[in-house]
């Protein structure tokens, strides 16, 4: 079925949106989404988009923002810094990696060029894949995600040399140490011109950029120079994705990196989903479920064999295993190059085309099988650990039989918490999930024990039957519930404090057994309040009763926010919040010449915070109170009973 682009455009937005719903609230990773919107949509699913080439250029500017965004993360002193990975867990991976499948082809009788492509295609991984999985994991400057972009960097240059030599294999000879010479050259001086002049002008550009204080414009500079980046390697005959990185490479140092980065975003998250359901779109369930036994054991094997090459290349510059590991397994699969080296040389008659479609297909397998591998890979790296024998130990801190405190979280509160117990003296022990983490605790001398809070086991070795304290010092109501219920099963008489983001789960973790209850964010709005009173002027004692007051209520004064442009109805998992909104009564609206306290708001869950009438404003009205016109009452609610409640205000809705 043939539409127009732009038509064609709106089917795969609207098809992204719906399976990316889904994908959410059962955690399957949103790449696996896109590359299946791409395969209902596209000529082997449903043939909505008849032609994957159609989004195909589209498609390929997702990777060019993901590489410029990249280069943002690892600005130059950084990638001088990793210079060793590049060059020696990089250079050896394509090296030993090409090597050994171009042998396996060989050994499979398959001819020298034959084999030189297929090797070539699994050789390199999914750049797009692995830095959009790190990124959105935030595993970007952990250092198996640092091994992983060196390699990946390196390959992205190999590309451009295995695309210049399929010309010259498919029996244009002549052309070849030319080419390869030309290519060269024309890489050196676009790095060497970049890195001269780019930290001259970029900074200075965006300098007058940000005193002009116009948003677009600086979007517009941003677009413009990802964009020029890209067509000058293009014009280069480089990859448009290398030249887009090393300018991001280049304004990494600039001190507008994350206004940068926060501005792009939302265009690199698109185009990139735009890529994937183009990658999405090149599957063809048929043929795949014919020779799917071939596929799975292809997959396999040179999944295997790369994460074997990667660990042992990382193992012998000296890096730890776990990270080692993990390195392989970001690494593993198949990428989007290999896609571009099989069709051109499908092109030249380099490959049949069953080999093509067999190679074709197990890259993509391996693609979608990255996103799950890495979300394994905490768990990789603990078994890694326990393999070497470095996991951080169980009992080490649990060796004091005197009373303590019990951190559970050993993160930035918690760890704020321990400095003030060691600067009074109490004795504490914290537990935590994070292995890196423990591991640096303890060569610090923190005692801090290694695993899961939750587990009853664990907090009996933290000596829950001698605390004095347990802190819950990390937001997370159901893991908060579930430590709770383990506390007061061993030990109902002891205080437990728990750290939340707000008290929008109060009730439920004080019925659970929470001893005092502290949200982060009101806590430090009430923070700030004291200092600004202070600078006022306004007398301590009264100060500290305001702040007792403001508890005692529950923070309630401090609820709802008047809505603006950028606020939020709901938080991450979709429950509405509450916001300020006020509601000016015309003389024609219901509730002139009516007592407050007959509306009934509060049957649909409305607070009124205050009345104002001309220039003077109540705070907590009286039921009682006669509402006149040009009132203007501010109501606190969720956006839907706000809604409800202008209704009833303006036009009498029925309220019982």
């Amino acid at each position: 079925m043939a539409h127009g682009f732009f038509l064609e455009l709106l089917i795969l937005l609207a098809s992204s949106l719906v399976v990316l719903s889904l994908c959410y609230p059962l955690r399957i990773p949103p790449i696996l989404g896109y590359i299946v919107v791409g395969l209902l949509i596209g000529p082997g699913g449903l043939g909505w988009i008849s032609s994957p080439e159609s989004v195909a250029q589209l498609a390929e500017f997702g990777v060019v923002f993901l590489l410029f965004s990249l280069g943002l993360e690892f600005a130059l002193p950084k990638m001088l810094a990793m210079r060793r990975l590049v060059l020696g867990v990089g250079l050896g991976q394509v090296l030993v990696t090409l090597l050994s499948f171009w042998l396996i082809g060989w050994l499979l009788n398959l001819s020298v060029t034959t084999s030189w492509v297929l090797a070539a295609a699994l050789t390199l991984s999914s750049t797009a894949v692995v830095s959009r999985e790190l990124s959105r994991n935030h595993q970007l400057h952990l250092r198996f995600g640092q091994i992983a972009v060196a390699v990946l960097l390196f390959q992205d240059m190999a590309s451009v040399f295995f695309l210049a030599l399929l010309p010259s294999l498919g029996g244009q000879t002549d052309q070849l140490l030319s080419s390869l010479a030309w290519t060269l050259v024309k890489s050196a001086l676009l790095l060497v011109g970049l890195t001269i002049l780019g930290p001259r002008i970029l900074p200075r550009l965006f300098t007058l950029v940000a005193r002009t204080r116009i948003e677009e414009l600086f979007v517009l500079a941003v677009l413009v120079i990802i964009l020029a980046a890209a067509a000058l390697t293009q014009l280069l005959g480089l990859s448009m994705a290398l030249g887009a990185f090393v300018a991001g490479m280049l304004l990494g140092e600039s001190h507008f990196r994350h206004q940068i980065e926060a501005e792009i975003r939302p265009f690199r998250d698109v185009l990139l989903g735009i890529f994937f359901v183009a990658v999405g779109m090149l599957i063809h369930p048929v043929p795949m479920v014919e020779k799917l036994h071939w596929i799975i054991l292809l997959t396999i094997g040179f999944m295997v064999i790369k994460w074997v090459i990667v660990v042992a290349l990382a193992w012998l510059v000296g890096e730890e295993r776990r990270n080692a590991w993990q390195a392989g397994f970001a690494l593993a699969q198949g990428g989007e190059f290999g896609f571009a080296l099989l069709t051109l040389a499908g092109a030249l008659d380099l490959v049949a085309p069953a080999q093509q479609s067999l190679v074709f297909s197990s890259i993509m397998l391996s693609m979608m099988l990255t996103p799950l591998l890495l979300k394994m890979n905490p768990h990789w790296a603990r078994w890694a650990d326990r393999r070497s024998g470095s996991a951080p130990p169980l009992s080490q801190a649990a060796d004091s039989d005197e009373p303590h405190v019990i951190l559970c979280g050993f993160g930035r509160v918690g760890q704020a918490i321990a400095r003030f117990l060691q600067r009074e003296q109490i004795p504490y022990i914290a537990i935590d999930s994070d292995t890196l983490r423990v591991r640096e605790a303890l060569l610090a001398g923190e005692p801090v024990l290694y695993g899961d809070s939750r587990q009853r086991t664990l907090l009996r070795k933290a000596g829950l039957d001698k605390a004095r304290l347990v802190v819950i010092a990390f937001d997370g109501f159901g893991d908060a519930q579930r430590i709770l219920e383990e506390v007061r099963a061993l030990r109902p008489d002891l205080p437990v404090l728990v750290r939340t983001a707000d008290d929008r789960h109060w009730e439920a973790l004080q019925a659970a057994g929470a001893t005092e209850i502290v949200p982060e964010t009101l806590e430090g709005s009430l923070m700030l309040v004291s200092h600004v009173l202070e600078l006022l002027g306004t007398p301590t004692e009264r100060i500290q009763e305001h702040i007792r007051t403001a508890r005692e209520e529950r923070y309630r004064l401090l609820h709802g926010y008047l809505h603006g442009e950028r606020s939020r109805i709901a938080d991450e998992t979709g429950k509405p919040l509450e916001v300020v909104h006020p509601v000016a009564l015309p003389e024609t609206a219901h509730a002139v010449n009516h007592r407050l306290g007959d509306l009934n708001l509060e049957q649909i869950g409305i607070r009124v915070q205050a009345l104002r009438r001309g220039t003077v404003t109540g705070q907590d009205p009286s039921p009682d109170v006669e509402l006149k016109a040009d009132d203007t009452l501010v109501l606190l609610g969720t956006a839907s009973q706000i809604e409800r409640a202008e209704q009833r205000l303006l036009g009498g809705e029925h309220h019982g």
